[in-house]
């Protein structure tokens, strides 16, 4: 029986960083998986959780919960059929919305096969200053989903942001475990806690809109083409990404201006530079980068912004930052 748990959290709550903590943690002797998630098309976090010690399936361009969440349903049905892991770890996008999802796993059909552990939300305690994020409605209802809660980045906390979910917990915490972590490491003992008693989730009400059908894999170039470019919109959200073929390699300190310079609210990309691999996330002021010597076969970068943004301009700059 393959034992599953669910990781979420909003844009930007350190999900991809929590389970890169725990795949440097899996037991030895243990089978995993990763059912990943992305609002966006090009297929960002497949890259950074690819060659991690488990297996991995995309599915990029919005939310799990959407076509009556079949795209899910064939990506489970394939990781369960074809690997039959130990643990399935599935991280919806941060603007998706978690009752389907878990209702899904928790169908009669999916009994002799699974088991439902803990659902684990992130919370980055500063997005509780945020209107914006606060009123969001799949933001609340993935911190009330939650089994445990791991409020991130404590590193990054001012006395205010502690202060405020301390007022949070009080009335909002209720049976749940709440832990602090940086960087998101946390203890992978919490991945074998039972899940709570089923709590009354609202449904989502939203609408998602895409640029091209959905799929099970992340954009790919064609033909002779050396990129491409994709756009998403939903759930008041805008996204564009870029694929770039292999033999395109960008200018180390350009991209990484352009990248935390970007009038967006959300960064990440890996791209082939001159020095290596170079993976980078950003989410608002917070800016993190790490080179690798591994080479990936392409580069990509993906943009997330809560309103529509002009990606011509930013194109426009990205694409003069390629050396020939």
């Amino acid at each position: 029986m393959t034992r599953v748990n669910v990781i979420t959290g909003f844009l930007g709550s350190g999900k991809t960083t929590t389970l890169l903590h725990l795949l440097a943690h899996k037991p030895a002797n243990e089978n995993w998986a990763i059912l990943v998630n992305e609002f966006g098309e090009v297929g960002i976090d497949g890259a950074l959780l690819a060659d991690r010690g488990a297996t991995l399936k995309e599915i990029p361009g919005g939310c799990m919960c959407c076509v009556n969440g079949l795209p899910l349903q064939v990506g489970l049905n394939m990781l369960l059929k074809k690997n039959k892991p130990d643990r399935l770890i599935i991280e919806p996008t941060g603007l998706g919305h978690p009752k389907q999802l878990l209702d899904m796993l928790r169908a009669a059909v999916y009994q002799p096969w699974i088991q439902v552990d803990a659902t684990l939300t992130l919370l980055d305690p500063r997005q509780l200053a945020d209107a914006r994020v606060v009123e969001n409605e799949n933001f609340r209802d993935q911190l009330t989903a939650a089994d445990i809660i791991v409020a991130n980045k404590s590193d990054r906390w001012s006395e205010e942001d502690r202060q405020r979910l301390q007022q949070w917990q009080q009335h909002n915490l209720g049976d749940r475990q709440l832990v602090e972590s940086a960087w998101g490491k946390v203890d992978p003992a919490l991945l074998c806690q039972s899940a709570l008693a089923d709590r009354a989730v609202p449904e989502a009400a939203h609408h998602h809109h895409t640029s091209r059908p959905k799929g099970l894999a992340a954009l790919k170039l064609e033909g002779s083409a050396r990129w491409r470019r994709a756009l998403n919109e939903g759930q008041g959200y805008a996204s564009c990404g870029w694929i770039f073929d292999g033999d395109t390699v960008f200018d180390t300190i350009p991209a990484l201006e352009w990248a935390r310079l970007a009038p967006v609210d959300r960064v990440k990309g890996v791209l082939r530079t001159p020095d290596g691999l170079v993976n980078i996330n950003r989410q608002g002021d917070d800016f993190f980068m790490e080179t690798r010597t591994t080479t990936p076969p392409d580069s990509r970068i993906e943009l997330i912004h809560h309103q529509s943004v002009d990606w011509n301009v930013l194109q426009t700059t990205l694409l003069r930052i390629r050396l020939d």
